[in-house]
């Protein structure tokens, strides 16, 4: 899929004003059973009973939402969310199962699903949360106040995101000089990559997103190169291409580790002559545009495993940019917590009290496996459903109410899995304590031994101790 700076949709049919959705499910009746609820509710759907339909039905209109089913005949659902995403990429996905797993609900998220949900029959559950989307969608508008909103994932004050920032001014100056986004999804690539353009004073050039996932093989040199007339059947007229449309602008090449091979080496050799060819013809014409590659994957290992050329990695990589997940990033949590409270309070003309200690502490406490993204899901949702004006414990989801305290057994300490519980006197929070006090004994007191031990973050681990008022045992030397 290819965006502009306009959010021009390339031949989907968009309806203005209208919420539609796509359930993806191959049981037939429960798909038609759903569907009937929805449209109770005055929500329009659509359905397809496997993964080619659905794709097949991306192709040609366009989805607010998508309900998917873990489960399909020829595909598996959580690995076809990216694909979706890639053709819809304003849509909300909610995964369907049959049998609730926190693992796969913690891979669904950070494949880019907004929540995951067990099927029942009793469907109200899934009516309120596709209400939810469609109040969002109904005040969400993607425009220059939306695009500065989504600039704050790079405030806050933590060492990771300072660096990025820093960075980002450096390779500004240069504007010739290709720059690798690396970082797990939703960490905010596209945030960085825009803001980098908006700094390289390229505001007459277009940013213009290619999704590298969703690119069809067969009309791939021609969406990126464009065309003469009469190149190939079809072509009525000569057009241009992504390369020569970005002007002096910027081409973020996202999902870039998901590029066909044969692309790959025609892409290297854009970069490293600055020129491309029209489909159909001879001429060279010059890129002036910046090239800025992403990815959530680690393309070395790709090289390793021959699926990602070692000569285009080295020409990625000539200036690389970590974007830190959000989980090391510290209080940086609460500073975009409070930025999207106020921007999302603002939008729905709603007075939102401040964010009191226990939600703090909640929000410090998770590991967001899907980032900056998860972050500022959850609270769009909280300020939704808050009747009293407050976000309590009970407005976000269920899945952060739970306090990540187990350990790696791969690691097998001696006698650290023995934690003893005393009915009755026992709480939760004694538990966590116990471990962490283990931990922290069986490392010496190393802060950051104990952390991964742990399964957390050394922050993590650090607010913990400040809140039971601990010391640790030995010396730290992290």
């Amino acid at each position: 899929m290819i965006q502009t700076e306009k959010q021009k949709n390339s031949g989907l049919e968009i309806e203005p004003d209208t919420f539609n959705v796509l359930v993806v499910e191959d049981v037939k009746l429960f798909a038609q059973a759903i569907s009937m609820a929805l449209e109770k509710n005055r929500i329009r759907c659509d359905l397809a009973f496997n993964a080619e339909e659905a794709l097949a039905k991306c192709r040609n209109r366009s989805f607010q939402a998508i309900l998917l089913d873990h489960r399909l005949p020829d595909d598996d659902g959580i690995r076809l969310i990216p694909v979706l995403l890639g053709r819809q990429n304003k849509c909300s996905v909610i995964v369907m199962t049959a049998y609730e797993s926190i693992p796969d609900a913690i891979q669904a998220i950070r494949q880019g699903a907004d929540d995951y949900v067990v099927k029942e029959t009793d469907f109200q559950p899934i009516i309120d949360r596709i209400q939810e989307i469609r109040h969002l969608h109904q005040i969400r508008r993607i425009g220059e106040g939306w695009d500065e909103h989504r600039k704050e994932g790079l405030q806050g004050s933590s060492p990771g995101i300072v660096r990025v920032r820093e960075q980002i001014k450096k390779v500004a100056k240069r504007a010739d000089t290709t720059v690798l986004l690396t970082g797990e999804t939703g960490v905010g690539k596209e945030v960085v990559a825009r803001y980098l353009h908006k700094l390289s004073g390229t505001d007459n050039g277009k940013f213009v997103s290619v999704d590298c996932v969703a690119l069809p093989s067969s009309l791939v040199e021609s969406l990126l190169f464009g065309h003469e007339k009469g190149a190939f059947t079809g072509a009525d007229r000569t057009k241009n291409g992504i390369f020569h449309e970005a002007g002096n602008g910027t081409i973020l090449l996202d999902e870039i580790g998901d590029m066909d091979l044969s692309l790959q080496g025609k892409l290297l050799r854009v970069l490293e002559n600055r020129s491309f060819q029209r489909v159909g013809s001879v001429r060279e014409y010059s890129v002036v545009a910046r090239i800025v590659a992403a990815t959530n994957r680690d393309l070395g290992e790709l090289v390793e495993k021959s699926s990602f050329r070692l000569d285009l990695f080295q020409r990625l990589s000539v200036f690389p940019i970590q974007i830190p997940p959000l989980r090391e990033r510290g209080d940086d949590i609460l500073i975009l917590a409070k930025h999207f409270l106020d921007f999302f309070s603002q939008k729905m003309k709603i007075k939102i009290e401040p964010l009191s200690p226990e939600v703090q502490e909640c929000l410090l406490s998770y590991n967001y496996p899907g980032n900056v993204r998860e972050l500022k899901n959850i609270i769009e949702r909280a300020v939704i459903i808050t009747e009293s004006g407050k976000v309590k414990l009970k407005h976000l989801p269920e899945r952060m109410h739970y306090i990540k305290i187990g350990y790696n057994t791969s690691v097998d300490p001696v006698g650290y899995h023995s934690i003893n519980f005393i009915p009755g006197i026992d709480t939760m929070k004694t538990l966590e304590e116990k471990l962490i006090r283990r931990s922290l004994i069986h490392t010496g007191g190393a802060k950051a031994e104990a952390a991964k031990l742990l399964g957390i973050s050394r922050f993590q681990l650090l607010r913990r101790m400040q809140k039971y008022q601990m010391e640790p045992e030995g010396e730290d030397e992290n």
